[in-house]
């Protein structure tokens, strides 16, 4: 059974930045999507970012390109979310995503995802 386990966030300000790691624990090679949704109260899920399984192509949100990047350690099996510029608008519960199937496509939509992380609290504090 594999477990997302992330970690990383935490109270910063405006401007300032956070980076957040995703570790697949039980997961024993990389060939797997990986993605970063959030959730802001009173508000539903929102993709944030992905990466393909091959980690060629990245996908992001118009909300955060140019000031979020996701990366990869194949090594640790472990996705990071680097946030840059932070805005209190980024406030949110953030949650690490992926697929059961290897080579799979990640969706956009919380809908289709077939395992989360427990969720990690980024709050931007203006």
């Amino acid at each position: 059974q594999v477990q997302l386990v992330e970690s990383g966030g935490g109270l910063v300000q405006a401007g300032g930045s956070l980076r957040l790691s995703c570790a697949a624990a039980g997961r024993t090679f990389s060939s797997y999507p990986w993605g970063w949704f959030r959730q802001a109260p009173g508000r539903d899920r929102e993709f944030v970012a992905s990466r393909s399984w091959s980690g060629v192509s990245t996908y992001y949100a118009d909300s955060v390109k140019g000031r979020f990047t996701i990366s990869r350690d194949n090594a640790k099996i472990t996705v990071y979310l680097q946030m840059n510029s932070l805005k209190p608008e980024d406030t949110a519960v953030y949650y690490c995503a992926s697929s059961s199937r290897p080579y799979a496509i990640l969706p956009t939509t919380p809908r289709g995802i077939e395992l989360w992380g427990q969720g990690t609290l980024v709050t931007v504090s203006s």
